[in-house]
This record gives structure tokens, sequence and C-alpha cells, in this order.
């Protein structure tokens, strides 16, 4: 199988794996359009970057940012942890193993600690303070997975990041949180088999995937082992979402246990805004 025929398989198993958890059409439609695209296109991909660099990619027919990204994570490693996600088989902690200054044992406990399970999610925490609150994770480390990092994205990508704005607001991605969790409950949602932390094979990990407010949306329970731990694993939920070029971010949304927002669902690192986005309700409430 070439190079071409393999990516384009993984594109088109993509679609059909979001069409069985009822994801949006239009996420469907443009895998689906992208697999045509590199399934006839005459030229080896690696061949197509080695001449005219990696945003050559980016200008096929029906090629976006985001399918471009997960293209070039194909070419440069093999795997695309998107579609590791949907099938059940993602092992973020082998991913972060590729990285220079990252072990198994650090691997675990950046997983567990900080809810990432991408290389580009495990950059953002690298440079907003996250990562050097793990254990193990020095001001030396930091720098040294700060240039890891850098060097395998730039492998993969080149495209600019978004700006730091660009995320979906408080108020949605708790909706999105507060309905998976009810059509969770009430088995209302498809459910995936994931490989870690269970030996049965069960098929017990909701996934619901939404739209709302300009963005899609992909909702699991954490399947962490910090999670199966302290016995979170239907409590937290790790949202996925994702705008209109399938440019993909994370977060993690959790009951809080202690002060100000304590039995609150809470988005990680935006506690300032959850507070604010409860104040604001309260208000509403209040005044109606």
């Amino acid at each position: 199988m070439t190079t071409n025929q393999a990516i384009a398989r993984s594109l088109a198993e993509a679609a059909d794996l979001l069409e069985q958890q009822r994801a949006s059409p239009f996420r469907v439609n443009a895998y689906r359009r992208a697999a045509a695209t590199i399934e006839t296109l005459p030229t080896d991909l690696h061949e197509l970057v080695e001449s005219q660099g990696l945003r050559a990619i980016e200008e096929l027919p029906g090629i976006g940012t985001g399918i471009a990204s997960a293209i070039r994570e194909m070419l440069a490693s093999g795997r695309w942890s998107q579609l590791d996600r949907l099938r059940g088989s993602s092992d973020p902690v082998a991913v972060f193993m590729t990285i220079p200054g990252i072990g198994t044992d650090l691997a675990h406990r950046i997983h567990d600690d900080l809810g990432v399970d991408t290389l580009e999610a495990l950059e953002t925490a690298a440079y907003d303070g996250r990562l050097a609150s793990v254990p193990g994770m020095g001001p030396r480390r930091v720098q040294t997975v700060r240039a890891g990092l850098g060097a395998a994205l730039s492998r993969r990508s080149m495209r600019p990041r978004p700006p730091t704005g660009a995320r979906p607001a408080v108020a949605d991605i708790l909706a999105i949180d507060a309905d998976y969790r009810a059509q969770a409950a009430r088995g209302k949602l498809r459910r995936i088999a994931p490989k870690r932390f269970n030996p049965t094979g069960e098929a017990w990990l909701p996934v619901m995937h939404a739209e709302r407010g300009g963005w899609h949306y992909t909702a699991l329970y954490s399947n962490t082992a910090r999670a199966h731990e302290l016995e979170r694993t239907h409590d937290w939920v790790v949202i996925y979402y994702y705008d209109s070029d399938h440019v993909e971010s994370q977060c993690t949304v959790v009951t809080e246990g202690s002060g100000r927002l304590k039995g609150r669902r809470v988005v990680r690192g935006r506690e300032s805004e959850c507070i604010e986005h409860y104040g604001a309700h309260a208000a509403r409430h209040g005044a109606a």
C-alpha cells in the first residue's frame, strides 16, 4: 500500500467512525472529500512535501488547515491521534515519550495530571505554566521538552497558531458538558471500547459529537489512570473542539471540590471565567 493510499484509508475510516458516532455531516463529508483527493493524487505526498514544502498540502482541493495538519502527522509518525481516539485506541503516553526528556513515568504523570493527550496540547501546557507544575518537571527539563516539541511540531505543521482568544465561550463548553453527561446517563450515546484500563474490551465509553456557537465538539469521559484512581471516570469530561478548518484544541471539565466554585462544573484553566459565568447566571436568575 502506498503512503497516499494509507492516508486516504485513514481519512475515510475517520469519516465512517464519525458517521457511526452521529457527528456533523459537515465533518464527515470533509474527511471523505479529503480522502478522495489524496487517493487520486498523482504525486506521492512525501515527494510533494519535499519539492514544494508542507504548505503544499493545504493547497490541495478539499484540504483545509486542520486536515492538512492531520496528514502531516501521519506523514511524520505513521499515526493520527484523532483517529486513534475515534477507534478507542488512543495512547498519548506513547506519543509523549517521543519527546526528549519525557520517559514512561513522566509521560503518565503529564497525561494524568494535566489531562492532555496531543503534542499540541502539551506544547500549550509547556508555555502556560501547567507543565512546570508536574512532579519531575524542573526548569531545565521544561526547556528540553519545549525544544523537543518545537522540533516535532515543526516537522508536522508550519501553519500559524490560532490566536489566543480563538476558543469557545465557557458557557458553551459547560452546555456541551451538561448535554453529554445527561445523554450518557440516559444511554443515548454510542459507546466505544477504549484500549487503556479496559481488560475485558467492554464498549463503556460514551462519545458525543455536537455543534454549538460555530464550533464542532467531541466529548468523552476521561479514561486516565488518575481518573480511575480517584473514581472520577464519570465526572471528568474531556472536550475537543474544532473550528471550521478542523483545527483541534481541547479542555477538561470537572466538578470543583473546593473554593468559590465548590460543587460547580468548571473548565480547567478557565476558573476565573467560570466564576464570572456563574455570577452572571445568578444575577439573571435573581432578576427574573
